[in-house]
């Protein structure tokens, strides 16, 4: 069984000096395909390293919403630089998160259009954080307009109407580890709104561990573990469930064979 692990930060510091371990028990559980995000300046090289070094890499360069304040003055045009030196990269991980300690709503809204703006023009697929901002998620996404190449929303956490409003839009929704926490109660539902041609599953790693996994970080070989459960809410087989999100994610990141 091939799975894809279509978001997670293996750059992470955390993760990274243990890189090569990671990959391996990666390959080992069936995890032939993933996509990589980058979320701020300093470690966008090591996503472009990671995607040079194995193959079944996608990666994505993007300034996340808890790191704008540290962002430096021409982070717009460094974001552009590395989208035109890796052609078939998206932008990501971006997105609105209300939940950020202090967090500034206009200068959040200001990062988060500029890089739809930037993936607009560039006609590259995007991938969404959100937190508490639903509804201002879905204003901006109006805003903005159609994205040419789509979204991914990562490690949905909303209810199944805010699914299908955002699949109206043209996302795609990823589950993550979240969904086998014993009191997450609106997966299921979520889960079995969104049709299954936009259906995802990925680890976040090294966060958002599976209550099911062993260890202290997560890592990409968990996919597993989130296909498992997603597929026991949706009422399918893992087999099933790992044919549509491998599809799937190819379809999203435009990946041939």
């Amino acid at each position: 069984m091939n799975l894809f692990d279509c978001h997670n930060h293996i750059q992470d510091m955390r993760l990274f000096p243990q890189f090569n371990a990671v990959m391996d028990r990666a390959r080992m559980a069936g995890v032939v395909r993933m996509g990589v995000k980058g979320c701020c300046e300093a470690d966008w090289p090591r996503v472009a390293e990671i995607a040079e070094s194995y193959d079944g890499i996608y990666p994505s360069f993007g300034l996340h919403p808890w790191f704008i304040a540290d962002r430096s003055e021409g982070w717009l045009l460094e974001l552009e630089g590395w989208l035109h030196r890796y052609p078939t990269a998206g932008v990501g991980e971006i997105g609105i998160d209300h939940k950020v300690m202090g967090y500034d709503a206009e200068d959040q809204d200001r990062v988060f259009i500029g890089q739809l703006n930037l993936a607009r023009r560039l006609k590259r697929p995007v991938t969404i954080h959100c937190r508490n901002a639903w509804g201002v998620l879905i204003k901006l996404l109006d805003f903005v307009g159609p994205l040419p190449r789509g979204m991914l929303i990562h490690c949905f956490g909303g209810s199944s109407e805010v699914a299908q409003e955002l699949v109206r839009r043209g996302a795609y929704i990823s589950f993550s580890g979240s969904i086998t926490r014993p009191n997450n109660r609106k997966a299921g539902r979520a889960i079995r709104a969104v049709p299954e041609d936009r259906i995802l599953i990925e680890t976040d790693a090294p966060d958002l561990m599976p209550s099911t996994a062993i260890g202290d970080l997560n890592e990409p070989a968990n996919v597993r573990l989130v296909l498992e459960k997603a597929a026991e809410l949706r009422g399918i087989s893992e087999t099933e469930l790992a044919r549509l999100t491998f599809q799937n994610a190819a379809r999203f990141y435009s990946l041939k064979g």
